[in-house]
């Protein structure tokens, strides 16, 4: 096929696919943020719903219903109807719940399986952050003094067993240090006890920090990832430093309920396409120091268990934290 014939076709397909539902959407789509504004999920959801809404020519409102580290949020979607109509822009907590709940014997508000894949828009490792005023300038001197004062410096995370408290747990595990967990209703409101002192230390992403740390506001001393963060090239990966077993990233996906009927899938995913290519969306993310990491569903299913598989065994390692 002649090369502009396949772009013209390959454009033309989010249409044909749309054409063979009903009307769907033939209303305002819901896309739940199971968190407070100001964390990834929310960074991540607001230009994609923005995106989606220009593509699907409907209102894509965005809902952030915070608390239990993401699971009240993750639970509400995971028992709305499977139409297409409600969504969740969810973070790899999504996993780690249900199997924390298990830990003490109780009933998963929500089991992974209650979600279907849409697409994954971004993916990053977690930065260890700390104000700009406090006296650690590498991670081996935080880890130092952790080691000093032993369950004393506090630090914040989204909720217990959330995401930013399982990578600071898999850190304090593998550096043999004891930290004050102080849980949040979200990262949001987290970097803002790290802002004003409240708290010393704090795991998150890089997209969330990335305004403060040119502000001068907040100092980045470690990274998560198996490479450094392009945005911050001169901080040093756990791994780099002999933390072997230190990796964790914070990445943000879109889901719908299990059950919503193929057709309706096909459109949210080709929306979903065509809106990480958006250049208002492309900006937005850029801005925020996490560019777009695009998988569409199938990978994005893949990558999910694979990943889901790890923090599960990193959460049972942790143990019951009370």
């Amino acid at each position: 096929m002649h090369r502009r014939t396949l772009i013209a076709a390959t454009a033309a397909l989010p249409f044909a696919a749309q054409a063979q539902t009903t009307d769907f959407p033939s209303r305002a789509i819901t896309m739940v943020v199971p968190f407070p504004p100001g964390g990834q999920a929310d960074l991540a959801a607001r230009p994609v719903a923005a995106a989606m809404e220009r593509i699907l020519r409907q209102p894509v409102v965005v809902q952030n219903r915070g608390g239990a580290a993401g699971a009240i949020g993750n639970a509400f979607v995971a028992r709305s109807a499977p139409d297409g109509y409600t969504l969740v822009m969810a973070l790899s907590s999504l996993a780690v719940i249900p199997e924390a709940e298990r830990l003490f014997n109780r009933a998963p508000p929500y089991t992974a399986d209650q979600f279907a894949p849409i697409a994954l828009v971004n993916s990053d490792p977690t930065m260890l952050a700390v104000p700009a005023a406090a006296p650690w300038r590498t991670m081996e001197e935080f880890i130092a003094a952790a080691r000093a004062r032993p369950g004393e410096i506090p630090y914040g995370s989204s909720g217990t067993y959330g995401t930013l408290h399982v990578a600071m747990e898999m850190l304090a595990a593998s550096a043999g240090i004891r930290l004050l967990h102080v849980p949040f209703q979200g990262a949001g409101p987290a970097i803002t006890a790290l802002l004003g002192g409240q708290i010393q230390a704090l795991a998150s992403a890089p997209g969330t920090l990335t305004q403060h740390v040119r502000d001068g506001r907040i100092r980045v001393l470690g990274c998560w990832g198996r490479e450094r963060v392009p945005a911050f090239p001169d901080v040093p990966t756990f791994i780099e430093r002999g933390f072997a077993d230190v990796e964790f990233y914070i990445w943000a996906g879109l889901f719908a309920p299990a059950g919503t009927p193929a057709p309706v899938m096909t459109v949210l995913r080709n929306a979903v396409r065509q809106a990480v290519q958006d250049p208002q969306l492309v900006q937005a993310f850029t801005a925020a120091g996490a560019p777009v990491a695009y998988l569409d569903a199938p990978d994005f299913a893949r990558f999910f268990a694979e990943d889901s598989a790890r923090l599960v065994r990193a959460v049972n390692r942790i143990g019951r934290v009370e």
